[in-house]
């Protein structure tokens, strides 16, 4: 069975993003670009809502192709075009394009088939009203936390409306040269996981 693995920078005091969505306070180089890599081999399907979507697909198709493109542009680029997207909705209804799915209706249950299909896991980059969404139907298993050296004091929540504990395991932690702490948290074992009739 897929695992569902979600990937986010978050502040200190636990923003995913500004007031108005603003990124330009994460961290990232080499070191981390690397590290990313190693997690990102592990998937076959990425998960994006529309937003972080249309952004990704606007720059990974073709970023190997670029005259400076970085060893991370490359490797990247090669992963995004190889894995199945699977996008959460409402706008891109009845769209088809290559590779991708859009869900848009009976979410949890569509994503509980894709997590029984046979091969890797699924990754989630950003993303934050689609992991909210996840979050209060408890159905990611790992949580990859990149803690920030920042206060951001207002901005998008990492978590909001769970209305359920969900014990989760400290399986590894990383500090990188940056002062960004990767956190991988793991969801405690249910059982079995069974699909709605």
């Amino acid at each position: 069975m897929k695992k569902l693995v979600i990937f986010m920078h978050v502040s200190l005091d636990g923003f995913v993003g500004g007031p108005n969505g603003e990124m330009d306070w994460i961290r990232v180089d080499d070191e981390m670009f690397d590290y990313a890599g190693r997690l990102t081999h592990d998937s076959d399907v990425a998960l994006y809502g529309r937003v972080t979507y249309n952004m990704m697909d606007a720059y990974w198709p073709t970023a190997a192709d670029q005259p400076n493109a970085s060893k991370h542009d490359i490797e990247h680029s090669n992963w995004y075009n190889s894995v199945h997207k699977v996008v959460v909705s409402n706008s891109m209804k009845g769209k088809k394009l290559e590779n991708v799915t859009i869900l848009n209706e009976n979410i949890p249950n569509e994503i509980l088939r894709i997590k029984q299909q046979p091969g890797k896991n699924i990754a989630m980059f950003g993303s934050p009203t689609v992991g909210h969404f996840l979050m209060q139907h408890n159905l990611i298993d790992d949580y990859w936390l990149f803690i920030n050296p920042i206060i951001l004091g207002t901005g998008i929540p990492m978590f909001t409306g769970i209305k359920e504990k969900i014990d989760l395991t400290l399986v590894e932690s990383k500090t990188f040269s940056s002062g960004v702490v990767g956190l991988h948290y793991q969801k405690k074992s249910e059982g079995v996981l069974h699909l709605p009739s």
